[in-house]
């Protein structure tokens, strides 16, 4: 799972954190003997001023100090990403409400219906995953949730496969909106790419987490196996 690799990013940085230290003792001690062979091969007639020194030593200083907040804000950054995928993890298993398309393998599907204000009618349009309109359904514009069984008109079963829904808003017989449904989906995944919560849902699609609306248990809804959908509202 992702946080193994939280894990192998935290031993990466102490590997990183002690080679820095590494490189800072190795840096000192070719430093001291620099400091030694000026010392021994300075004009005894015109000595190095101590000044010139206490400079150097400043500057080596301040130089081991940036190193040492470097190595501390790397180890800083780690941790912060090891409580990320702790809480990333907590999605994992749930089930979102995201506007995307979802898998259908014989279980209803259950999203949300966002009718336009005002509309006094409301359309659900179910297209595969080609994007060829396979089914219309007048809903129930007061009735916010919905259940989608997965059969036509004559009770046949769809086949499995992915599906969007789309919500259309009539007032009278005019089109005055069009909204992609929220659909309940299972997380199998979740991982940051570029800086980014993204989740990887059952139906196969990547959604960013920004645009989740819900979050809950897994919920089983086993429906009978000569159920039909009859159309409007029915939820």
């Amino acid at each position: 799972m992702e946080t193994s690799s939280a894990t192998a990013a935290s031993g990466a940085s102490g590997n990183t954190g002690q080679s820095s230290q590494g490189y800072i003792n190795s840096d000192f001690e070719t430093f001291l003997k620099m400091m030694t062979t000026q010392l021994q091969n300075q004009d005894p007639l015109n000595p190095l001023d101590s000044a010139d020194f206490a400079l150097q030593l400043a500057t080596f200083s301040n130089v081991e100090q940036q190193v040492r907040t470097n190595v501390l804000l790397e180890n800083l950054g780690v941790q912060m990403g090891m409580t990320g995928m702790s809480e990333l993890a907590n999605f994992v298993g749930m089930e979102t409400r995201v506007a995307a398309p979802a898998r259908f393998t014989g279980a209803p599907i259950e999203m949300t219906l966002d009718v336009a204000k005002g509309a006094d009618g409301g359309v659900l349009v179910v297209y595969d995953e080609f994007g060829a309109e396979k089914q219309r359904l007048t809903i129930d514009t007061a009735a916010p949730f919905h259940v989608w069984q997965g059969v036509d008109e004559s009770g046949e079963r769809f086949e499995d496969g992915l599906y969007s829904f789309t919500v259309e808003s009539y007032r009278g017989e005019e089109l005055v909106g069009s909204s992609q449904a929220a659909v309940y989906a299972r997380v199998e995944e979740a991982r940051i790419e570029n800086g980014e919560t993204v989740l990887l849902l059952n139906s196969g699609v990547t959604v960013p987490a920004s645009s989740v609306t819900a979050l809950r248990f897994p919920v089983v809804y086993e429906a009978p196996a000569d159920v039909t959908e009859e159309g409007a509202g029915e939820v």
